[in-house]
């Protein structure tokens, strides 16, 4: 009992002494007395040496788990807020670092489209059916498709008795390579892009394939959901050339080696897409087999592929407009730097990049249009006062193509803007419905939209926000003619006599008649005179 009672006494005489040096250490640190024992505590009996003893182990456990409690403290303390904004700017400066590598921006060639393009129409320029490459990959909407694909893999592995090691490996070989090609991160791991790579790449191989030699060929069925020329083909399509669904071309070649077993198809793949991209070109005019040889030579040339070369196809985008603007078997020359200059580039502006006056105009002026035959759509020409332009298709996927051509063609420094100027050639010369309707009176435009107003909107709305220097457009020489034309005063009086007095046979017959009445009034007139002068002796 008593031990008790001094453990307790103890205690307080402990918790008392803290106390004291507390305030004590307070009273020193503002220059106070220091704090006398309480005189109302109890005074406490002489300790014995064991209680001594005890005191002082008790002492020392309490030093302990204070000194204890301090550096835990001590780690627990947060950082000052100055410290972590320093790291933070010194991780984006890093950043910055390697975002500015040259050598990552030369092998750049699969873009996002710059926000101000697709600000006001997102259908155009993302895929609504089926996904390409890691920038729309995963997305719900487009989830769907993804069975399909697997469905192809499987199809080709049967097919060629191969195993999917074998592909996984080749596209690890092409990883880094390929993931240059893009642009940004797009949270992919490695095995990830490299499952990506296989399965887009083997889908795209099998449609290809398929358009060419026939689906049922290589073991689908006739009413296949997708592997089959059924309606939703033309989705699939229109999904496929578009610029942030498209994968590198050099990871189609390789793997369309591995299918085949054989190295170097350089070009072959190119064929194959001219082919199954045909039914969206803007022209229905066919083409000549010089034409089809050149083409097909020139997508087959014998030199070794290189995807990042002055001449090598990027990708299936790059291709289809290549085969678009092909005039010879000699590829089209490297476009130089200076179009991007701060002098001579300039936000597109309608009173800036007028390369000519709209269809209405120029009529007034005397020039006249007609139906240029060539499968070449962008080869316009003018001669004598005719300007003659190839026939144009339009219809529900040209909007999106077109705007991914120009996409492309502002992304890509190294791509010349023949698209662009083409457009806004176009757009310069359509200014409303009545524009529209006389180029479709003439057999150049041919389109599928409830009205001309709707194409006239299309063209007008095609170019918004576009860089062009008209300057460097390959139709500026041409503008330079027709305005010279358009300028003469001659040219726009004769169109006016034209218009007004011979625009249909009656008015010619009148004019005529005129013309001979006033001969004979003249004649008569004449003869009167000359008999009152000298008359008959």
């Amino acid at each position: 009992m008593v031990a008790v009672f001094y453990k307790d006494m103890l205690s307080w005489y402990l918790l008392t002494l803290k106390i004291r040096e507390k305030l004590e250490a307070e009273n020193q640190g503002q220059g106070s007395e220091p704090v006398n024992q309480d005189p109302n505590l109890p005074s406490l009996p002489e300790l014995t040496r064991s209680d001594q003893d005890q005191e002082q182990s008790i002492h020392n456990h309490d030093q302990t788990l204070s000194e204890a409690s301090k550096i835990e403290i001590t780690k627990e303390s947060p950082k000052e807020p100055r410290d972590d904004w320093v790291i933070s700017i010194t991780d984006k400066l890093e950043q910055a670092r390697r975002d500015d590598d040259t050598t990552i921006w030369g092998k750049l060639c699969i873009y996002r489209v710059p926000y101000y393009l697709q600000e006001n129409d997102n259908k155009s320029y993302f895929p609504q059916t089926v996904s390409l490459g890691p920038y729309h990959h995963g997305k719900k909407r487009l989830r769907p498709m993804d069975r399909h694909k697997w469905r192809a893999v499987n199809r080709i592995l049967k097919r060629t008795n191969q195993d999917i090691k074998m592909y996984i490996d080749a596209m690890r070989e092409l990883e880094e390579k390929a993931r240059a090609c893009y642009e940004g991160p797009f949270g992919l791991s490695n095995n990830e892009f490299i499952e990506m790579l296989v399965l887009d790449g083997c889908f795209v191989l099998e449609l290809f394939r398929g358009a060419v030699e026939g689906f049922t060929e290589l073991g689908y069925a006739r009413n296949d959901p997708v592997f089959a020329m059924r309606g939703s083909m033309h989705s699939i399509q229109r999904d496929m050339i578009m610029l942030e669904n498209q994968l590198p071309l050099f990871v189609l070649n390789r793997l369309l080696e591995l299918q085949l077993g054989t190295r170097n198809q350089t070009g072959l793949v190119a064929q194959l897409a001219v082919r199954f991209f045909d039914p969206l070109m803007p022209t229905d005019e066919p083409m000549t087999k010089t034409d089809q040889s050149k083409l097909e030579n020139y997508l087959a040339r014998d030199k070794a592929f290189d995807p990042f070369a002055d001449m090598g196809e990027l990708h299936c985008l790059d291709v289809f407009r290549r085969s678009l603007l092909r005039s010879s078997p000699k590829p089209e020359p490297r476009l130089s730097r200076k179009r991007w200059s701060s002098r001579n580039t300039r936000v597109a502006d309608k009173r800036r990049q007028q390369l000519i006056h709209c269809v209405t105009e120029l009529r007034d002026a005397g020039i006249k249009f007609r139906r240029r035959k060539t499968d070449r759509f962008w080869d316009i020409q003018f001669n004598n006062g005719y300007l003659e332009i190839p026939r144009l298709l339009i219809h529900d996927g040209t909007k999106s193509l077109f705007l991914n051509l120009i996409a492309f063609e502002q992304c890509h420094i190294d791509s010349r803007n023949d698209i662009t100027s083409y457009i806004i050639f176009m757009d310069n010369l359509i200014d409303s419905h009545e524009d529209v309707s006389y180029l479709h009176y003439c057999g150049i435009i041919e389109h599928w939209l409830g009205s001309d107003s709707e194409v006239a909107n299309l063209f007008n709305r095609l170019c918004e926000e576009v860089v062009f220097d008209t300057e460097d457009s390959y139709l500026s020489r041409l503008s330079v003619e027709v305005n010279r034309y358009y300028n003469q005063k001659w040219n726009a009086w004769r169109a006016t006599l034209r218009h007004k007095y011979f625009n249909n046979p009656w008015a010619i017959v009148s004019f005529c008649a005129a013309v001979i009445l006033l001969v004979l009034t003249l004649s008569q007139s004449f003869y009167a005179a000359y008999a009152y002068y000298k008359p008959p002796s």
